[in-house]
C-alpha cells in the first residue's frame, strides 16, 4: 500500500509542478520561468513542453540558452517538436537549434521539415563546415549507418609524434561534448587504428602514434543496415563504432546513445505492427490518424470473418446433425491463432538480434515441428479426454474435435514459423507475421481442418 501512495504523491507533485509553471507562464514572469527552467535537466524541460501548447512552448524556449534549447529539441516528442518547428523562422531554427547540435540529430531535425524548409534552414547555418556535413549525410538511406552517424569525434595522423597528438586531441575535443575514442588514419584519411589514451600516460617517449595505436579495430560500412550496426555494437559491447566508405576512408562514428534510441524506436514500431497497427502512432495523435492506422487490419479481420462464415455455410448439414461441434469453433479458432503468434513471435526474435539465419532455419523448423508435436499430443488428449467425459464414446464430437486440435496445433505452428522467414525472404518486416496476419490466417486454417475432419467423420 506504501509504494502506491507514494506513486499517488509523485503524481500530484508532477500535476502542482505543472499548474506552477502554467501560472508562472500565464503571468509573463520570465525572470521566475528562467529560474525554474535552469534547475532542471534538458529531458525534464523537453518534457514539460511536451504538455504545452505552441506558444507557452515558444516561450519556454525564449528562456534558454542556445545550446539547452538545442538539447530540449532533441528530446522533445516527435510530433510536438515538428508542430513547434513549423511555427518558427528558418533562421531561429538554424541559429538557435542546428548550430548547437551534433550533425546526427541536425539531420534528424531538419528531415522532419518540408524541402522548402530544409533549403532555407541549411542557408542560414553559420558554420559553413557543418551545413557541408549535414547536406552529405542527409545523402545517406536513414536506415543505414551512415544515416545514423555522427561526424563529430577525434581523428589524428598516425606519423604524429605524442606531443602533435595530444596537441590536435585538445583542440579537437574543445567543440566535442564527449570523446568515446581516438580514432588514427593515414594520410589519405583511411582509418587505420584506434589511439589508446592509456599509452600516452605510460609510453609518452614513443615517437609516433602508429607505434603505439590499437589496429585491431572494430568498424561497420556507411551501407550497412542499422539492424546490423545494432548487433555488432551490442555483440562486441562497443561504445562507439567507426563509419568507413567503401575504399575504408573515415566518414564518422555511431555512438551507443544512437543505437539505444534506435533500439527504442524499432521496438515501438515492432510492438505496433504486431498488434495490427499500421505506420508509427502515439497516444498524442489525432482521432483520425490512428483510426487510419487501424483500420486496414481491422478491414481485413472481418474480411477473414466472412470467409469463415462462407466455410462453414458448406458445412450447414454436418452441423445440424451433431449441433454439438458449434460449441467448439471458438477453440479451433482460438487455438490456432496462439499457437501460429508463439512460434513466429520467436522466429521474429531470432531474426531481430540475429541468433537465427540461413545456416540454423532448417534446425529452428525441426525444433519448432518437434514442439508442435509434443504439443498436439497433450492439447488433444485433454480435449478427448474431456469430450469422453462430456459426450461420451460413441458421439463423433468426442472424436472430430481432438482430431482437428491435433493438426491444428502441428500446421499452425508450422506456419506461423515459416511465415515470417518468407517475409524476410521478401523484405517485408516479419513483424507483421506476428500480429493479426497470423491470427487471420490461422482462423481460416483452423476451421479448414476442423471441416476437413468432421466430414471424414460423419
Amino acid at each position: 500500500m506504501a509504494p502506491l501512495q507514494g506513486r499517488n504523491i509523485q503524481r500530484i507533485m508532477e500535476k502542482e509542478f505543472l499548474d506552477n509553471i502554467l501560472e508562472v507562464i500565464e503571468n509573463q514572469d520570465s525572470a521566475k520561468l528562467k529560474a525554474i527552467l535552469s534547475e532542471m535537466h534538458p529531458a525534464d524541460i523537453a518534457e514539460l513542453c511536451d504538455e504545452l501548447d505552441v506558444e507557452d512552448a515558444r516561450l519556454v524556449y525564449r528562456q534558454l540558452d542556445n545550446e539547452t534549447a538545442a538539447d530540449v529539441l532533441v528530446e522533445m516528442d516527435e510530433d510536438n517538436r515538428k508542430r513547434l518547428l513549423d511555427e518558427l523562422p528558418s533562421e531561429v531554427i538554424a541559429a538557435k537549434f542546428i548550430d548547437n547540435m551534433d550533425t546526427d540529430d541536425a539531420v534528424d531535425i531538419i528531415q522532419d521539415l518540408d524541402e522548402d524548409k530544409q533549403e532555407e534552414v541549411l542557408a542560414h547555418i553559420g558554420d559553413i563546415e557543418q551545413a557541408s556535413d549535414i547536406v552529405d549525410l542527409m545523402q545517406y538511406d536513414e536506415d543505414t549507418a551512415g544515416g545514423l552517424m555522427g561526424t563529430e569525434m577525434v581523428v589524428v595522423n598516425e606519423n604524429m609524434s605524442m606531443p602533435e597528438c595530444l596537441q590536435e586531441m585538445r583542440k579537437q575535443a574543445e567543440d566535442l561534448d564527449d570523446i568515446y575514442n581516438v580514432y588514427v588514419v593515414d594520410d589519405d584519411g583511411r582509418l587505420k587504428g584506434v589511439f589508446p589514451l592509456k599509452k600516452m600516460i605510460t609510453n609518452p617517449s614513443v615517437s609516433k602514434v602508429k607505434y603505439v595505436m590499437d589496429e585491431d579495430v572494430i568498424s561497420t560500412k556507411v551501407d550497412t543496415p542499422i539492424d546490423d550496426v545494432v548487433q555488432l555494437i551490442e555483440k562486441y559491447n562497443l561504445v562507439s563504432v567507426p563509419v568507413v566508405d567503401s575504399i575504408g576512408r573515415l566518414q564518422g562514428q555511431i555512438t551507443v546513445d544512437d543505437v539505444i534510441d534506435e533500439l527504442r524506436e524499432q521496438q515501438e514500431h515492432d510492438y505496433q505492427m504486431a498488434s495490427g497497427l499500421t505506420g508509427d502512432v502515439e497516444t498524442a495523435d489525432s482521432v483520425f490518424r490512428q483510426m487510419w492506422s487501424r483500420i486496414p487490419w481491422l478491414l481485413i479481420g472481418i474480411l477473414g470473418g466472412i470467409l469463415n462464415s462462407k466455410l462453414l455455410e458448406h458445412f450447414e448439414t454436418a452441423f445440424a446433425a451433431a449441433t454439438s461441434l458449434l460449441f467448439f469453433i471458438p477453440l479451433i479458432g482460438g487455438t490456432g491463432g496462439n499457437v501460429g503468434t508463439q512460434s513466429s513471435a520467436l522466429v521474429v526474435q531470432g531474426l531481430a538480434n540475429g541468433s537465427l539465419n540461413t545456416s540454423n532455419i532448417i534446425k529452428q523448423v525441426f525444433k519448432e515441428s518437434a514442439v508442435a508435436l509434443l504439443n498436439a499430443i497433450v492439447l488433444s488428449l485433454l480435449v478427448f479426454a474431456y469430450n469422453v467425459w462430456a459426450f461420451g464414446w460413441s458421439d463423433p464430437v468426442t472424436y472430430a474435435v481432438p482430431g482437428s486440435m491435433f493438426a491444428l496445433v502441428l500446421i499452425g505452428t508450422l506456419w506461423g514459423t515459416l511465415l515470417p522467414l518468407l517475409f524476410e525472404k521478401i523484405h517485408i518486416d516479419p513483424a507483421i507475421a506476428t500480429g493479426p496476419f497470423v491470427q487471420i490466417t490461422n482462423d481460416l486454417l483452423g476451421m479448414g481442418i476442423y471441416m476437413a475432419v468432421i466430414t471424414l467423420i460423419i
